[in-house]
């Protein structure tokens, strides 16, 4: 795993000295946090160290040890068990697999959170799939980033709120959160369909090379399939595929380009230009994906179940991050939707957004003493003008600091006083109640 990472690992500055939950969570309580911070075990991340990076199930050995490294992650505080099954190699995973390892972390009070393996044409299944999962391990659902993807799709929001209502109705504790922008972000590589993938990133440069796996990759790419997320089918065009980051200094003047504009410049067929630019970057390009309609956001939006995740990386203007050109919801997801959703429109009230903001995520993670302003909480608070918060970022623009937000004390200590960071590191790491009580709380 540290070798298939080791470019990140390179292009950041880091050094992976750790090699279990609690040992990175050592690590960071070391060097303190300006936030609070907790994690779930990866589902992938647990396949990744028994099985590697190949298209095949585990052996029942290998499902126990995979089953104990889920029951370890847990005792070190993870919140549960998470999964994002549209890239590799997540999708190798059956969802009997799953639901092994996600009885394990139900043992332990986590939850099973999921960017489920289709957001798009295969929603309905794949949304069937996760309640299935939770109910055979007997284990609360959050789905990640709640959307309908791909533009044959839009409008189709209300019949998915209802098979999660309907869902609610008959006893499964399912919950969803989102970030109200109509683009999502995420690798490049999740153009390219699964079996691409198939042992790595080495054997993804590999099949890009080869003239023939490029043309049944193409095939794919333009073949309607129940079977993987095809995005490219999801979108209208090249048009709708925003680079926001690379590895490769050299492509850095694309950052901030669509892909039908590289593609222009190469002379290149869009889908050509998508696999070549994956090679030259050594498949670490991030992109955003304009594949969502503004009703369905909103729509999902006003759930009363549903809260409010940003879905990004911790993300800086200065340094190495900024540099990169995220997804505007890195700087702005909270303060957007006081400002529109709230403020200008109406589609919340100030209690419902902070709810969402706040309460609602606290009391899903088993978090009793923290999301709500109350005598004996601890006391994460936000001080804002609701007349003035706004959010700055924008696609073009994304590395700006939103507006209004005057103070944040997390712990009770100022990391943002009069506007201004004050580089305090008050954050704790947020404990799982599976958490061994050999560990420090």
């Amino acid at each position: 795993m540290i070798k298939e990472r080791q470019r990140d690992y390179d292009h950041y500055g880091i050094k992976a000295d750790w090699r279990t939950l609690g040992q990175y969570f050592a690590r960071l309580r070391t060097q303190g946090l300006g936030i609070n911070l907790g994690t779930y075990i990866g589902a992938t991340s647990v396949r990744e160290m028994i099985i590697g990076y190949g298209n095949r199930a585990p052996s029942p050995d290998e499902l126990k040890r995979m089953q104990a490294l889920v029951a370890s992650g847990m005792q070190d505080g993870a919140l549960g068990l998470s999964t994002a099954l549209e890239y590799a190699p997540a999708p190798y995973a059956s969802t009997d697999e799953l639901i092994a390892l996600a009885q394990v972390a139900a043992r332990y009070g986590g939850i099973y959170a999921t960017h489920m393996r289709s957001e798009g044409d295969a929603e309905t299944a794949a949304l069937e799939e996760a309640f299935r999962i939770s109910t055979e391990a007997h284990i609360p659902l959050e789905i990640f980033h709640l959307k309908v993807s791909g533009h044959t799709n839009w409008g189709h929001a209300d019949q998915l709120i209802a098979r999660i209502d309907a869902a609610r109705a008959r006893g499964i504790d399912a919950t969803a959160d989102t970030y109200a922008y109509t683009a999502w972000e995420n690798d490049f590589s999740a153009f390219v369909p699964p079996w691409a993938h198939d042992g790595g990133t080495a054997e993804l440069l590999a099949r890009l090379k080869d003239p023939a796996a490029r043309a049944r990759i193409r095939k794919d790419m333009l073949t309607p399939s129940r079977e993987w997320d095809n995005e490219w089918l999801e979108i209208k065009g090249p048009q709708d595929v925003l680079v926001t980051a690379v590895r490769n200094k050299e492509l850095l003047k694309y950052e901030g380009k669509r892909l039908n504009e590289i593609a222009a410049e190469w002379h290149e067929d869009p889908i050509d230009a998508l696999c070549d630019f994956l090679l030259k970057d050594g498949a670490g390009t991030q992109v955003a994906v304009f594949g969502m309609s503004e009703p369905d956001v909103e729509l999902i939006l006003r759930q009363p179940w549903v809260s409010i995740d940003n879905d990004a990386s911790g993300t800086s203007p200065d340094g190495i991050l900024g540099t990169e050109r995220p997804h505007p919801r890195a700087y702005g997801t909270f303060p957007r939707i006081l400002r529109r959703f709230v403020h200008d429109e109406h589609q919340l009230t100030l209690p419902d957004a902070i709810r969402k903001f706040s309460a609602l995520p606290a009391q899903r993670e088993h978090l009793a003493d923290r999301g709500v302003l109350k005598q004996g909480m601890w006391a994460d608070v936000v001080v804002f003008d609701p007349a003035t918060v706004r959010d700055a970022a924008t696609y073009e623009e994304p590395n700006r600091l939103s507006v209004g937000m005057q103070y944040v004390l997390v712990n009770g200590v100022p990391v943002i006083d009069q506007g201004k960071m004050t580089g305090a590191r008050p954050g704790h790491i947020l404990y799982g109640p599976g958490l061994q009580a050999a560990q420090p709380h």
